[in-house]
């Protein structure tokens, strides 16, 4: 399939998704974090401090190749993917909370992704390229905030029309993303290529799953009590921001060589999630959990 009709469709599913946040949030709810500075402390501690701290003991534990110890870098400093709240809501996570942390690390991303980037730089010597503020305020402006923004908009400025169509695009919102799904599995299955090109050995392999394993219980410890708060947290550690990571490694002379290493963790970091989500979800029907 062509690459430019799958790169298409990725922007349209994403751009729905974000878009339907606009359109079923309001501006209180989006915000909803800023006014609990207790759990927001613990967020950005989970999320954009203590994630890349574990990855640099990783670094500092095992000799990896510099192009997988560069894309590891690149991921730490990657937070508040666009797929997070959806991510959340199948963990059974708590709506508000999930949209409001997306939206805030989306937009601390911008002083803290070249922040982390400089710091693996000069701590092991990675070659990730140059990312300045404006780089990543560019790519999360036009990925994250924008649909958000038009669909605040439509409810301020057409609150009729936003209650009409609230529903319909997020359902198809969440059809493009099932058929998103669908359409990476059949590309993973078809091509043999693809397959061995995220296979990066055993040991990079271990680390990616250590990582990925340490990012979920970060969350999940830090978030505390109720379990629907534990479960945004935990599944925003380990969802790091692929489509930023992959706008670095566009900027960078360097990132073909650790693309690899980006698309491996999406998939063994999604794997990860999926039994985490399902366990969390179950837990939410117990008496204790509510």
């Amino acid at each position: 399939m062509d690459n430019v009709i799958i790169l298409g469709f990725i922007t349209l599913t994403i751009f729905s998704l974000m878009f339907a946040i606009g359109l079923n949030h309001s501006f209180e709810q989006l915000t909803f974090l800023w006014s609990r500075p207790a759990l927001l402390l613990r967020s950005l501690l989970a999320v954009i401090v203590l994630v890349p701290v574990v990855v640099g003991l990783l670094l500092r534990l095992f000799d990896l190749p510099p192009a997988v110890a560069t894309g590891l870098a690149v991921l730490a400093a990657a937070p508040g993917p666009p797929l997070m709240y959806k991510r959340t809501e199948m963990a059974g996570g708590d709506p508000d909370y999930a949209a409001s942390l997306q939206l805030t690390l989306a937009l601390l991303a911008i002083l803290v992704t070249p922040l982390i980037l400089v710091t693996f730089g000069l701590v092991w010597e990675l070659i990730s390229g140059r990312v300045t503020a404006f780089n990543v305020a560019a790519q999360v402006g036009q990925v994250t905030f924008l649909p958000v923004i038009i669909g605040l908009l439509i409810q301020r400025l057409a609150p009729g029309l936003a209650a009409r169509i609230a529903r319909p695009v997020r359902v198809i919102s969440n059809v493009l993303l099932i058929l998103l799904v669908l359409l990476l599995i059949a590309l993973l299955v078809a091509e043999p290529n693809l397959r061995a090109m995220l296979w990066l050995g055993v040991l990079p392999t271990f680390v990616i799953i250590t990582m990925g394993g340490a990012s979920l219980a970060i969350g999940h410890l830090l978030s505390g009590p109720p379990q629907a708060r534990r479960s945004v947290l935990a599944i925003a550690g380990i969802a790091r921001n692929m489509g930023l990571a992959l706008y670095i490694a566009n900027l960078s002379g360097y990132g073909k060589q650790f693309v690899p290493t980006l698309l491996s963790y999406m998939v063994l970091g999604a794997l990860l999630a999926v039994p985490y989500s399902v366990w969390s979800k179950r837990r939410l029907t117990l008496p204790e959990a509510a």
